[in-house]
């Protein structure tokens, strides 16, 4: 089966309204006049030391800006515009676009329960995300691999994942080099970035919050992190089917597999793992020397 043309309006208008929600950064190169006051920012500067620092604005000009430190009992820094190698800017724009992102793809989902227990997750995050933002922003990858995790499952709860538009265009793709996959595999994409995401969530939790720092240990807590987490929402799939019934059918996304439970498992293992090779030292850069000692 080729991939249903007529389900391309509705799949744009998700897409569409999903990039709404993309994190958005100010540069320290781009106009710091154009920063308000009272902004709150997250800034890398010579004189605050070799970390990122939270701090609230409180003047810019073209050429500096005046910032409070969070953790400077009150000291403000003048910051010349040459000095800042990094200036993130966290408003509440970014909220409220994920919020309409998420309403557009609830008024068009097929089944609104599956879509309910896919994007419950995002409903959670976004709050707490701004609720905790001030005094524990978020590295800039971080924030894009929860914006791109996002938009799998806000796809996957819209169309159900075993019809989802874009699972059935990748099952075409890889039939075309060889690959004969008989199932819609959005759900094997979805698994894969439960563990690709939250093994860097993770890792910015551990190495932030804790007194661990980069090696063995840290690899090995990530990968459990992940693991245990997906095996709490196979449990979580398995409490549904036993509170809904067949209504659940679409959220548990079996599609036929009697070890979808282990292959689900298995991918977010994947997922971890490749998320650690690929991404770590990144990530070392964007939490600074400070913190991956």
């Amino acid at each position: 089966m080729r991939f249903p043309i007529m389900r391309l309006p509705r799949l744009l208008l998700v897409l569409a309204l999903f990039t709404l929600a993309v994190p958005a950064h100010g540069a320290a190169q781009t106009g710091l006049a154009a920063l308000s006051s009272g902004a709150r920012v997250r800034v890398r500067a010579a004189s605050l030391g070799p970390t990122a620092r939270t701090a609230r604005v409180v003047t810019a000009g073209v050429d500096t800006i005046v910032v409070r430190p969070d953790d400077t009992s009150g000291f403000d820094v003048t910051l010349p515009r040459a000095e800042i190698t990094q200036l993130d800017v966290s408003d509440g724009r970014r909220t409220r676009k994920a919020r309409m992102a998420l309403v557009g793809s609830g008024l068009v989902a097929s089944d609104k329960l599956t879509w309910f227990l896919e994007i419950v997750w995002i409903l959670v995050a976004l709050p707490l995300i701004a609720w905790k933002w001030a005094r524990f922003p978020l590295t800039r990858l971080l924030c894009w691999l929860l914006a791109f995790h996002a938009l799998v499952l806000i796809h996957g709860g819209t169309y159900t994942y075993a019809q989802t538009p874009l699972g059935f265009l990748l099952r075409d793709a890889l039939d075309a080099i060889g690959l004969h996959v008989t199932r819609n595999p959005w759900d094997r994409l979805g698994h894969f970035m439960q563990g690709f995401v939250p093994a860097i969530l993770a890792r910015e939790v551990l190495l932030r919050m804790t007194p661990l720092r980069r090696g063995g240990w840290l690899v090995y807590l990530v990968l459990s992190v992940c693991l245990a987490f997906s095996a709490f929402f196979e449990l979580i799939e398995w409490w549904s089917a036993l509170a809904f019934g067949a209504d659940a059918d679409a959220f548990l996304a079996t599609q036929g597999d009697v070890w979808d439970t282990q292959w689900d498992m298995f991918t977010c293992l994947i997922g971890a793992t490749v998320s650690l090779v690929l991404l770590s030292r990144l990530h070392d850069r964007q939490l600074g020397p400070a913190v991956t000692r």
